[in-house]
């Protein structure tokens, strides 16, 4: 199986501080999908910024297509953490779906095969109809259906989703799994999470990030596991779509 991402003895930490990451070492392959999971500043977001090259490490290789990845990104679709965007930013659906397609647009000029990429994206998110709405006026349900569709706007072989269910309620969050579901069909997804719910029975992999990396297949993640990864007592309780994670004592890591 062709590795897509290979990292092999990875440091990294911030303006020379103690390592967030230390001995980093995690390949996946071509169609797998993986679930990154760890307690808050445990440095999962920070390992998406580094596949993404936003971020170097201070010691190591990694390479995302065999390539630093710089040079990989037009490969890559992103939606970053909802919290890092202003929901009143003032454009319309079609515009931001449209910036996923920033590379191949110049000074907002973009291109009749930009704009039919950016509409078939709407599309298979569902949200056609809304391509002249303003971003502002939508749910947060629809906002992050939004963003899926500007990561997928690219044509990305590799989908990077930091924590995409956060700030969405439950029947939006059913109808961002049915949608995962078909985009792991046909793309590798590395999903970012601080919840061990969104370990879903169609995830290979579960990568837990709590300063070092340990990979599991998912149908083998148990509450010893994350008892590991947590440093406290977790119970999973698995259903059809997920497994949900509860501290002992009823508490949400």
């Amino acid at each position: 199986m062709e590795n897509i991402v290979e990292i092999s003895g990875l440091d990294f930490g911030y303006d020379n501080s103690e390592p967030i990451l230390e001995n980093v070492n995690l390949r996946i392959g071509r169609g797998q999908s993986g679930c990154i999971v760890g307690p808050n500043g445990g440095g999962k977001s920070t390992l998406l910024k580094l596949l993404l090259g936003l971020l170097e490490p201070d010691r190591g290789r990694i390479e995302v297509f065999g390539r630093p990845p710089r040079e990989a990104r037009s490969r890559v679709g992103y939606m970053p953490q909802y919290h890092q965007l202003d929901p009143a930013f003032p454009a319309t659906v079609t515009e931001v779906v449209l910036m996923g397609r920033a590379s191949g647009g110049q000074w907002g000029r973009y291109s009749r095969t930009d704009r039919e990429a950016a509409a078939a994206a709407l599309a298979e998110l569902g949200l056609a109809d809304l391509g002249r709405r303003s971003f502002a006026a939508l749910s947060g349900g629809q906002r992050q259906r939004v963003l899926i569709a500007r990561a997928l706007a690219g044509a990305p072989e590799l989908l990077l989703l930091d924590e995409p269910t956060a700030n969405i309620d439950p029947g939006a969050e059913e109808q961002f799994y049915a949608t995962l579901d078909e985009l792991r069909r046909r793309m590798t997804v590395l999903t970012v999470s601080h919840d061990l719910g969104f370990v879903s029975r169609e995830t290979d992999l579960v990568i837990c990030v709590n300063r070092q990396v340990s990979v599991h297949e998912a149908a083998r993640f148990t509450a010893e596991t994350a008892n590991a990864v947590y440093h406290h007592e977790v119970n999973l309780i698995k259903h059809d779509h997920a497994c949900f994670c509860h501290c002992a004592g009823g508490h949400q890591p």
